[in-house]
């Protein structure tokens, strides 16, 4: 259950680091201070819902789209929060794209370097 916590904040973390960042290297990103909590946590639970979802329906199908799955998860995520939310707009072909590739590549580096600092911390703290 902690370790669920812990994994539950560091997305939430990284998912708002992602969308700032992204929003300041993009122009047609963009996201405003109090939208940026409400979409970062519905960015969050859809990349939690989505990318298993993604994952198993490549595998079944189309496996050679093995490799594209946390992009297709965040760019659906990314246009799903746009729907949901008014915080986060997305305009342009370029601003979509290059987005996704920017949002997926911070949550991918910063999922994994945190991830590694906190629960390998915890798993030492149990030892």
């Amino acid at each position: 259950m902690v370790r669920f916590l812990i994994r539950l904040v560091i997305n939430l973390a990284v998912a708002m680091l992602a969308l700032w960042l992204t929003s300041l290297l993009l122009d047609d990103f963009n996201i405003t201070f109090e939208g940026l909590v409400i979409a970062a946590a519905i960015f969050a639970v859809l990349q939690a819902i989505l990318a298993p979802f993604i994952f198993n329906m490549a595998r079944k199908y189309a496996s050679f789209l093995l490799g594209g799955v946390g992009l297709v998860s965040t760019f659906l995520a990314l246009w799903i929060t746009t729907l949901i939310t008014d915080g986060l707009s997305i305009s342009g072909i370029t601003a979509w794209v290059v987005g996704t590739l920017i949002v997926w590549l911070i949550s991918a580096i910063g999922g994994w370097a945190l991830g590694l600092i906190f629960l390998k911390e915890r798993a030492e703290n149990r030892s």
